[in-house]
């Protein structure tokens, strides 16, 4: 079956399910495969849960309202493109090393308060997750939003090439997934695959220029910059709070990383011709989630939960926007950094030596790779349960904490030790 006829059944009902313990009634089940589990093997039962049809790669699992293609991977792929060039709308789609999320839903967030937008859920932002947004989005969606993450070179431009952005924005280029890509150089060509998109089709992107190096990588391309002459920042205490127009913004984002993400948010409200009023509510009005950057309190203590995600150089923001904090007694946990290759040991002394270098009252380093760094005044642990068996975590009072780590190591963790 073509793709133009796959396409008219999904728009029967416009939704796509992968997952047969989540089968909303009249989707198109698509039997994805991994290392552990093959999609065929669920195609009869998700069609009995309700799928209208399945769409298959094994011949041996055919019935009736099953749909036989070479790759069920490929064939949700091209019918994520085919949708998007039926959406007469802009789409746009950001990358970066650092806060792609969290600007994506501060994107999000300013521009659904005048348009019906459609984005990204959470962090699906990879090979399947930006098909996935792209067949959330509808007759009624009149802006769409897609996340692009990437661990090696030719990842964005493939999936570019499927989203098809009208506008782009890249955050930054940092220390992440250097194994992948092979160092920060690879990052950044890597990321700026997404500009080498926008060059060849005419696209635009909003840029930074108070970032010399996105000055650089997106020349060529029309751009709408913003910088701080035109979106100040005021005051990280803990908050971000800014200047625009004459308004004064309050966000409930911490640390001077996030000016840049509002500034970005800002610019894509200004762009798309959103009220001043409207950005300034929705930005003063999202709260972090997910173990990004989240203020919890405990007690009497004062937490940064920023344990979703780490490498070198948001590690490195993390602990200066603490080390700036007007409190009197600061302790950091800093979990192992992964995909970090054979920088990996380099990389994680310089963050012990960074952290140790600060006047915080104590620094915890958790994880294998922070267990052979060579650093004074520092509790050094090879896991999070050999944390647990060691640290009273009821002597800590009237502190502000910082907890960060890589996804793997799980630190939110250290919350139920309070």
């Amino acid at each position: 079956m073509k793709i133009k006829q796959i396409h008219k059944l999904f728009i029967e009902s416009n939704l796509v399910d992968t997952d047969t313990r989540n089968i909303r009634k009249g989707s198109l089940f698509f039997a994805l495969k991994g290392d552990n589990f093959n999609g065929n093997k669920f195609a009869d039962d998700a069609i009995k849960k309700g799928a209208s049809y399945a769409i298959i790669d094994e011949k041996k699992y055919e019935s009736l309202n099953t749909i036989l293609v070479n790759n069920v991977l490929e064939t949700l792929q091209e019918l994520a493109n085919f949708h998007r060039k039926q959406l007469n709308i802009p789409i746009i789609s950001l990358t970066g090393s650092n806060g792609k999320t969290t600007t994506k839903e501060l994107i999000n967030c300013v521009l659904s308060t005048t348009y019906k937008t459609s984005a990204t859920k959470g962090n699906l932002n990879n090979h399947i997750g930006v098909p996935l947004t792209l067949l959330s989005m509808d007759s009624s969606t009149e802006i769409g939003i897609v996340e692009m993450g990437a661990n090696h070179l030719n990842e964005i431009e493939f999936l570019s090439n499927i989203a098809e952005p009208n506008i782009g924005y890249i955050t930054n280029f940092g220390k992440a997934h250097l194994e992948g890509f092979g160092g920060v150089e690879g990052v950044i060509k890597g990321k700026s695959e997404l500009y080498d998109f926008l060059r060849k089709t005419e696209g635009k992107a909003i840029v930074n220029s108070n970032d010399d190096l996105q000055i650089k990588q997106s020349k060529g391309i029309e751009t709408i910059e913003f910088n701080s002459n035109q979106i100040e920042l005021l005051e990280v205490n803990p908050f971000v709070k800014v200047k625009y127009k004459n308004k004064i913004i309050q966000s409930k984002l911490i640390g001077s990383y996030n000016y840049t993400n509002i500034s970005a948010a800002i610019a894509f409200g200004n762009y798309f011709n959103v009220e001043l009023s409207n950005i300034k509510n929705a930005i003063e009005n999202y709260f972090p989630t997910n173990n990004r950057s989240q203020i919890i309190e405990k007690n009497s203590n004062q937490i940064i939960l920023d344990a979703y995600n780490a490498n070198p150089s948001s590690m490195k923001v993390a602990l200066e926007n603490l080390n700036t904090l007007k409190t009197s007694s600061k302790i950091v946990f800093l979990g192992d950094m992964f995909e970090l290759g054979e920088t990996s040991k380099y990389e994680h002394q310089s963050i012990a030596k960074l952290a140790t270098s600060f006047n915080f009252d104590k620094v915890f380093l958790i994880g294998k790779a922070f267990s052979t760094t060579n650093v004074k005044n520092a509790f050094v642990y090879d896991s999070f349960e050999s944390l647990k068996k060691s640290i009273d975590i009821n002597t800590i009072t009237n502190t502000t904490i910082l907890i960060k780590g890589s996804r793997g190591m799980a630190l939110e963790r250290i919350l139920t030790l309070f």
